[in-house]
């Protein structure tokens, strides 16, 4: 935690860069399970990461898993499980996501289009959501901000879940991305790179810098 704010550092794809996110203080450390996404890795390939993390807390990000999907990344050891999902088609199997991995353990992370807010029927699920950007063909990682004011809706209207901000930060946009949204955990991933998967260590210093200069 910097000044009040926790954050997570995504789209790790290496140990170094992982020991990286560890070293600059993040709260928590990501690891894309989804084939599709330039970020991804493979189970294997974390469990083979594992026993060298010792700092943050580790977040498997999946899109739409089947229930044999959660079953083997819940037994992993992860500490909390990101799903992605389009919130306009309401998934036959997320309360089996809840099921498998415990409201506390699970992050919903709704893909809601423009128009759309979460369905009662989601928020429901999970205590821990994550607001991403929209983009019609993707489930994250676009490098596009989100909706800032309907995050602070959301985050207003049920003070008792907690909310994560993501979606093209950077340290450029922090400092106004918090006062405007209020948010207290944010996901940081494209905007700390050299390149889909591989962190700037120069970015994610100055992304940390000014956190520690913000006040939400």
């Amino acid at each position: 935690m910097i000044n009040g704010i926790q954050f997570k550092v995504c789209g790790l794809t290496s140990l170094v860069d992982a020991e990286l996110a560890d070293r600059a203080g993040a709260d928590y450390l990501g690891f894309n399970l989804y084939a599709k996404s330039p970020r991804s890795v493979t189970l294997k390939q974390y469990r083979a990461m594992a026993p060298r993390l010792h700092g943050g807390r580790k977040v498997a990000v999946i899109v739409e898993p089947t229930l044999a999907e959660m079953r083997e990344i819940a037994a992993t050891g992860f500490d909390f499980i990101q799903v992605h999902f389009d919130a306009n088609v309401f998934p036959s199997g997320a309360a089996a996501w809840a099921a498998e991995a415990g409201s506390q353990r699970l992050w919903l992370a709704p893909r809601l289009s423009p128009e759309s807010d979460i369905p009662p029927a989601v928020l429901a699920l999970a205590n821990t959501f994550l607001f991403d950007a929209f983009v019609a063909d993707k489930f994250g990682g676009s490098g596009k901000t989100a909706d800032w004011t309907k995050f602070r809706r959301h985050r207003e209207a049920k003070p008792e879940k907690t909310w994560i901000l993501a979606g093209g930060l950077n340290s450029e946009n922090i400092s106004i991305a918090l006062k405007v949204t209020g948010a207290r955990i944010v996901d940081v991933n494209s905007g700390i790179e050299a390149g889909p998967g591989v962190k700037a260590p120069a970015k994610l210093a100055a992304f940390v810098a000014r956190l520690a200069e913000s006040r939400a």
